[in-house]
């Protein structure tokens, strides 16, 4: 975070714009407990399955996702949010282009 951005008041969903064919992704903020980044996911694009050692929030900000947690499906919509824990395999697929804040908390 810039001087400037502190105390910048603003929409998530209007701050990263969709990219044909591709997922694009914009760091908000990041420190030693943890960061906040966006992403906007055009139709059909994905984040293979990976897994993280520190728990995360993914936050719906637009559209809808299909989220696999150890293999499980979970359907995400706007306005809902799904816990993904840490050094579980999860993988993002877009169902519609759909555009998320993802929370990562260092533990």
């Amino acid at each position: 975070m810039t001087t400037k951005e502190i105390g910048l008041v603003f929409s998530p969903r209007e701050r990263i714009d969709y990219s044909k064919n591709s997922v694009v992704s914009q760091q908000i903020t990041k420190s030693k407990t943890g960061n906040i980044t966006l992403f906007a996911f055009d139709e059909g694009q994905q984040l293979s399955e990976h897994s993280a050692p520190f728990e995360a929030v993914l936050q719906v900000l637009d559209g809808r996702a299909l989220i696999h947690i150890a293999e499980v499906p979970h359907e995400v919509q706007e306005g809902e949010m799904i816990i993904l824990p840490a050094n579980i395999p999860h993988a993002v697929y877009a169902t519609t282009s759909f555009k998320m804040i993802l929370t990562m908390i260092r533990g």
